[in-house]
């Protein structure tokens, strides 16, 4: 069972240290959010599994950590200082404003339910940042709204460097920043956000199977990392919903507790990006209406050897939101289980390489030096494997230990007992069968990387 409601969700996630409100001791910003000890943990499995699909476990594909800060002559010729905007209404009589195309209710305010409404008007979302010491507007930049046009502007020094031929990709993790209107449903739609996005770069000709190709693979990765199947939909975007430089967009969504919305999107681009940034635009058969002549010195194109002609590449962006990804996993393994006739308990069925923490060692007295030290041992051994953290919970009551561990998705907990002492043994407590077993501290090690691997 997943969770019922979002506030399920927003109350473990403070509960349990996955998120915090940011700045909440002001009062809070809306759309913004800080991830705590346990979301941090579980973020970064979460890329760190994507990064390892993505690079580590491909041949074609290299890796890129671009800058947050983008030059406003980029984002001209991308198209966004033109088209990267939002239908905005204000509300008259409640001062509040409105994502127009979120305007359900019959063109009412959701706030007063009135309908005295202006008409809608463009809203760009870039955030500006002043450069320099004097901020007269005449030096500045934009906070990148997306992760991909580094990439495009860096294709040519990767080609250079890495000698890649097409097909090949390039990927990137990192910040993104939209000054969305109406930020809503905790950590779905905020003001800052992480991405996670490749590009492919193929032959044109080449791109519609490689589309395909990407589509079933983004599919079976989130299935992979613990969603069912049959909660992921394929949307066909429309024609007219299309963005500027999209040829064809498949949506791959996902029922979150507030209803079905986007997971991840794997566009086509066809040659928009690299035709936008080239030099000598003139000198190629650029398919995508591109927006503005390029400004650029650099000519972003690759050589068919065959043909002995020039071409401009097309790409294939399957483009993923980290925290949309996080909302989506924890909703999927939210359980709520009756434990016996009297009590209940709530856990995270989190797959063991995206859990937070991999094992808790818990000595059954925390007051006993002999137990304590053991199991600091225990800790420090498993830790030296490298799987991820593994922690000391030495309260010494170890019903409410296994509780808190369920509810933060640790999949194992290690007891330390008296037992242990004489025959050198622990209590494994496996999260979702609540099944007990004793394992040899001796054989503890494989047993441990037997589990994770």
């Amino acid at each position: 069972m997943t969770a019922q409601t979002m506030e399920e969700l927003v109350s473990l996630c403070k509960r349990r240290g996955f998120l915090f409100q940011s700045n909440d001791i002001y009062g809070g910003i809306k759309g913004l959010y800080d991830y705590g000890p346990m979301g941090v943990e579980f973020k970064n499995n979460l890329k760190q599994a994507w990064w390892k699909s993505m690079v580590y476990e491909r041949d074609d594909t290299e890796g890129l950590d671009a800058s947050i800060l983008s030059s406003p002559v980029v984002l001209k010729h991308s198209g966004h200082e033109d088209t990267f905007t939002d239908p905005l209404v204000d509300c008259r009589a409640c001062k509040s404003r409105w994502r127009a195309d979120q305007l359900f209710e019959n063109n009412k305010c959701p706030n007063c339910k009135s309908e005295d409404l202006t008409e809608p008007r463009p809203f760009n979302l870039m955030f500006k940042t002043a450069i320099g010491p004097v901020d007269d507007g005449s030096s500045f930049a934009y906070l990148r709204p997306e992760t991909c046009q580094q990439i495009f502007t860096n294709f040519k020094n990767i080609l250079d460097s890495t000698s890649r031929t097409v097909p090949f990709g390039i990927a990137q993790m990192g910040k993104a920043f939209r000054n969305e209107i109406t930020p809503r449903n905790f950590i779905f739609r905020v003001r800052e956000f992480e991405q996670m996005e490749l590009e492919f770069f193929v032959k044109p000709g080449t791109d519609d199977e490689w589309h395909e190709y990407w589509i079933n693979k983004r599919i079976e990765w989130w299935v992979n990392q613990g969603i069912k199947k049959e909660n992921l939909k394929k949307i066909e975007v429309e024609k007219n919903e299309l963005a500027h430089y999209s040829k064809r967009t498949v949506d791959i969504n996902y029922v979150f507790p507030h209803g079905e919305e986007e997971l991840e999107g794997v566009a086509n681009r066809t040659d928009f990006d690299l035709g936008s940034h080239t030099k000598n635009q003139k000198d190629f058969k650029i398919t995508s209406e591109v927006m503005k002549n390029s400004s650029s010195t650099t000519k972003l194109a690759v050589q068919d050897l065959e043909e002995k002609k020039w071409y401009i590449p097309y790409v294939i962006e399957p483009s993923a939101g980290v925290d949309r990804g996080v909302l989506a996993l924890l909703n999927e393994a939210y359980r709520e289980e009756n434990v016996d006739k009297d009590s209940k308990r709530i856990l995270l069925s989190l797959k063991p390489h995206l859990s937070p923490i991999k094992a808790a060692v818990i000595p059954l007295k925390k007051n006993n030096e002999e137990l304590v030290n053991l199991s600091k041992e225990i800790k420090s051994n498993l830790q030296k494997l490298g799987l991820g953290r593994v922690v000391l919970e030495n309260s010494g009551n170890i019903g409410k230990n296994y509780r808190r561990h369920d509810e933060i998705g640790t999949p194992i907990c290690l007891t330390v007992d008296f037992e242990t002492l004489e025959d050198k043994s622990v209590t494994v407590r496996d999260r979702d069968t609540m099944k007990q077993e004793r394992v040899s501290i001796e054989n503890l090690s494989e047993y441990y990387k037997k589990y994770f691997n």
